[in-house]
C-alpha cells in the first residue's frame, strides 16, 4: 500500500518540481524586466533633464523599430488623416 501511495506521488512531485521551476524562472525574468524598466525611466528622466522632449524621443523609438516601407506607410496614412481634418 505504501509503494502505491509513493508511485502516485512520484509523477505529482516531478510535476510539482517543473512548475516551481518554471515559476521560479517566470520570476527572475520579471525582476530583470521591472530593474531595466527602472533603467529605462531614468533613461528618459535624464533625457529630459538635458532639454529633450521626451514624447518626441518616444516617437523616434517606436519608428526605428520600423522598417522604411512600416514608416513610409504610417506617415502616409497620417498624412491622409490630417489633410482629412483640415490640419495641413
Amino acid at each position: 500500500m505504501k509503494a502505491e501511495a509513493e508511485e502516485a506521488s512520484g509523477p505529482q512531485t516531478v510535476a510539482a518540481g517543473q512548475l516551481r521551476a518554471f515559476i521560479e524562472r517566470i520570476e527572475r525574468v520579471q525582476e530583470d524586466i521591472d530593474a531595466l524598466s527602472d533603467d529605462r525611466k531614468e533613461i528618459y528622466a535624464e533625457c529630459k533633464a538635458m532639454g529633450f522632449e521626451t514624447k518626441a524621443v518616444r516617437t523616434l523609438i517606436k519608428l526605428r523599430k520600423m522598417d522604411q516601407a512600416e514608416r513610409q506607410e504610417a506617415e502616409a496614412i497620417l498624412d491622409l488623416y490630417k489633410a482629412a481634418l483640415g490640419m495641413e
